[in-house]
């Protein structure tokens, strides 16, 4: 389960301090899906970062499956994000110089080399994703809905309990935005792990479901 008590998070802002998330407290149970909405600024991306053990809260607690990913150092917090949850952003970044397949392995690569039960599986999920003839391919020719496509297998690789999602349709068209994210759904609902988009297009809200939304850094019932 994923569970937020109370987040809060101040940035400075010269003489002054701002407060880009109020008390945000939620729960997502394993399995769940979540998205969250709200206008530009008001804390949506912070709050992902946060939980993602990316950027640590002013105060409160964040934990999955028991785990607090600001709790330990460096270290702790990097393995965290490698083990435990998977990321995929507006942006696909993928290396230019790998072919979809070595952007697929990336997560494995931070643990030394790739076995090939790995492999095998980076494999199987780009043929999941309708890659299987485009393994070897760099992005630069891949379209922008298959760079994406690779981005998702690439989450997914270590079967992570939570994939983290920052407007990845943002630069999609419509039909291919609400293919990717039915892809990412199913691929989540088979693994039994957890999701929490964020996204301004209701479209692919809708096809997620579990919709906050977020005001001024406060969450709304």
């Amino acid at each position: 389960m994923l569970e937020l008590d109370r987040i809060t998070k101040i940035f400075p802002a010269g003489a002054a301090r701002l407060r880009v998330l109020d008390d945000v407290s939620l729960s997502l149970p394993p399995g769940g899906r979540m998205v969250i909405m709200g206008p530009s600024g008001s804390g949506k991306s912070t709050l992902l970062s946060i939980v993602g053990g990316l950027e640590p809260p002013t105060s409160g607690r964040v934990t999955l499956d028991g785990v607090d990913p600001h709790a330990g150092g460096a270290a702790a917090r990097a393995a965290f994000r490698n083990r435990r949850v998977g990321f995929v952003f507006q942006d696909h970044q993928l290396l230019d110089g790998c072919t979809a397949l070595d952007n697929v392995l990336l997560p494995a690569l931070a643990t030394g080399t790739v076995p090939l039960d790995l492999v095998a599986r980076g494999t199987r999920l780009l043929e999941r994703v309708g890659l299987g003839p485009r393994l070897a391919h760099p992005p630069a020719m891949l379209s922008g809905g298959e760079r994406q496509r690779v981005a998702v297998a690439r989450a997914l690789l270590l079967s992570p309990r939570l994939i983290l999602a920052d407007e990845p349709t943002g630069q999609l068209d419509s039909h291919t935005a609400a293919e990717i994210t039915r892809l990412l759904v199913d691929l989540i609902e088979e693994s039994g792990g957890m999701l929490m988009m964020v996204t301004h297009d209701p479209a692919v809200a809708a096809v997620v479901g579990g919709v906050r939304q977020l005001h001024d850094g406060r969450l709304e019932p």
